[in-house]
């Protein structure tokens, strides 16, 4: 029977790992390794986009209060409510991974943990570009004007929307042409 090195499956006495295979990556890990992994690494994702959507939502809070806020017509009310409620919704999408862990967890469903996880953080992301979408708008329309804050608005969700959708989607494409 052989050793195992720590980057190897454990073996079990006919010296087979478990569900072992190499994946796409190169890595020798079994689908329980790799669900452990990708669930580590998405939870490294999300505690930096949690952080964005909380000072986000701090924000907004705060503006209800101030002298300037019963100055804002019906437009500037309209956006900072549906604003507020998409910073929430994405606040909820971005926490929700934990709370689909903790109920499923020690039932071996990791690996659906991390799709139903990965799908909620993708949504969130999605929710997130409107939320700051409406955020820009709000904020240039009361300190500047109507058009420059529909220019700054549309701005903001064409480079968040190219970043974090259309990038992703044309490096995964061309490392599909061109593999590493």
């Amino acid at each position: 029977m052989s050793e195992n090195t720590p980057d190897q499956a454990p073996r079990s006495a006919d010296n087979s790992a478990h569900d072992s295979r190499e994946g796409p990556d190169g890595r020798n890990e079994t689908s329980l390794e790799r669900a452990d992994r990708n669930f580590v690494e998405l939870l490294q994702e999300l505690r930096v986009t949690q952080t964005g959507v909380q000072i986000l939502f701090a924000f907004l809070l705060t503006l209800a209060f101030t002298p300037r806020f019963p100055s804002l017509d019906a437009l500037q009310r309209a956006t900072y409510v549906t604003t507020l409620l998409l910073a929430v919704l994405a606040a909820a999408l971005f926490t929700a991974p934990a709370a689909v862990h903790r109920g499923l967890f020690g039932r071996g469903a990791k690996p659906l943990v991390v799709r139903v996880s990965s799908r909620l953080a993708g949504a969130g992301l999605a929710v997130l570009v409107l939320a700051l979408t409406g955020s820009v708008l709000l904020v240039v329309d009361v300190a500047a004007s109507r058009t420059g804050a529909f220019v700054a608005a549309a701005a903001t969700l064409v480079v968040c929307g190219g970043l974090w959708g259309l990038l992703p989607w044309a490096v995964a494409r061309r490392q599909r042409q061109q593999p590493i």
